[in-house]
């Protein structure tokens, strides 16, 4: 008998541990997607809970993986992940809580490298990644931006920018780097730093709005940035920089953008007020910076709490991530350049903030 008894633990256990590890959640793959190559979705999960996740969707064998990264490198992907962007054959991932850079190859889906970012015990806390003629450039949390070479992968040295970066894009050898200072509430930074590659050197700071935060470069070389405001009496504001001259020669007070990307000449913005749930999604053309469509979604779709916006570079549709209720698995909608939607998925992730298509 008390070997029956063990012998049912002993598989109880292990059952147990197998379902604990096998986080997979089945999904339904969506009809006529139209869709070649692959699509990442990034999940950041709940802050302290070392949540995070990588969806990978599948077009060609018709897949969907909800922990694509922890089913191939049987590990998780750590707390709070931030950012993903696409380098030749990697896939860097920005793992803010875990205070680290995880390099994926994108053919194998396997970590080639996890990097901590820390200084003498502390966490720097990276947000988000550009690249730079041959290196990476993270801008992190302790006010500084990461220097990592993509073929070494080593952290070759740190640059100093403004208060608690929390956006960075590059163009004609500058970096730019929105400071925040949003761990400083209620005294937010307001300036973008700009550094010059050649010498490391920040060579100007450029006063924007409070608590600058998403950035990004369109085909002109113009930098496009957030200011956030306070969730208060100060609502976001949208600039425009010219990286020419590094001042700002335009500020779309009618716009208070919350999160926006670009493809082409096209930006997609939109904005979300956390008070009342009210949010719109507009077109914008940067070139004769006017609006295209003041209401992007052209049919009855409607997204509960919008995470994150990003347009396919090939065909120019329009992905859109809901967080819902910030506590259980969000979704993600697909719409063409038009705005009509040509499909969703329900339940992709935990607070899925990033899209990135692989073709």
């Amino acid at each position: 008998m008390k070997k029956y008894l063990f012998y049912l633990f002993f598989v109880t256990f292990f059952v147990a541990c197998d379902d604990l590890n096998d986080k997979t959640v089945s999904i339904a793959f969506p009809e006529n997607t139209n869709e070649i190559g692959r699509l990442f979705v990034l999940s950041e999960g709940l802050y302290n809970q070392n949540n995070s996740t990588l969806c990978c969707i599948d077009f060609t064998n018709r897949t969907i993986e909800t922990n694509f990264f922890e089913k191939i490198n049987k590990r998780g992907l750590g707390d709070t992940a931030n950012d993903m962007k696409r380098y030749g054959n990697q896939l860097w991932i920005v793992v803010n809580g875990s205070s680290q850079i995880e390099i994926i190859n994108l053919a194998t889906g396997k970590s080639l490298k996890q990097i901590l970012l820390i200084d003498n015990g502390k966490n720097r806390l990276p947000r988000y990644v550009t690249f730079w003629e041959g290196k990476a450039y993270v801008c992190c949390f302790d006010g500084t931006v990461a220097q990592i070479d993509t073929t070494s992968l080593e952290v070759e040295d740190y640059l100093t920018c403004g208060r608690n970066p929390d956006g960075i894009g590059a163009v004609n050898g500058k970096l730019y780097i929105s400071n925040s200072g949003g761990l400083d509430f209620p005294t937010y930074d307001s300036t973008v730093s700009v550094i010059d590659l050649a010498t490391k050197q920040e060579i100007k700071k450029i006063t924007v709005g409070i608590n600058p935060y998403k950035l990004e470069v369109d085909n002109e070389g113009d930098v496009y940035v957030v200011s956030r405001g306070n969730n208060l009496d100060i609502k976001p504001k949208w600039y425009r920089i010219d990286s020419k001259s590094d001042e700002v020669v335009q500020i779309f007070n009618d716009l208070p953008v919350v999160n926006f990307v670009i493809h082409n000449d096209t930006a997609y913005l939109y904005n979300f007020d956390f008070v009342t749930n009210d949010y719109w999604i507009k077109s914008f053309n940067c070139k004769t910076e006017q609006i295209i469509r003041d209401h992007f979604i052209t049919d009855d779709t409607v997204i509960e709490r919008p995470y994150s916006i990003y347009a396919h570079p090939v065909n120019g549709n329009v992905y859109i991530t809901d967080a819902k209720n910030y506590t259980s698995n969000g979704d993600l909608f697909c719409f063409d350049k038009n705005g009509k939607l040509r499909y969703s998925i329900k339940g992709i992730g935990l607070n899925p903030n990033a899209v990135l298509s692989v073709p």
